[in-house]
């Protein structure tokens, strides 16, 4: 991995939900919720939730996508 990997990846981190709440406009408890069931592409650094935008904006279309679906059905 080279030194500008490394760059892209501490640029395409949010770490804790403050930062994850801020990034999707979202209440920190709504991440928190979301983190414990599962439905939010997350992961833990020990107790710290951490997400990589790039993810949370792919996971974001993906959710878009499913619902216009299910609303054309």
């Amino acid at each position: 991995m080279t030194t500008h990997d490394n760059d892209n990846i501490a640029t395409d981190i949010l770490r804790g939900a403050d930062a994850i709440a801020a990034f999707m406009g979202l209440p920190r408890r709504a991440i928190y919720h979301a983190a414990a069931k599962g439905t939010l592409p997350v992961f833990r650094l020990g107790e710290t939730i951490l997400a990589r935008k790039s993810t949370l904006l792919a996971w974001i279309a993906d959710q878009e996508l499913a619902a216009r679906t299910q609303r054309a059905a």
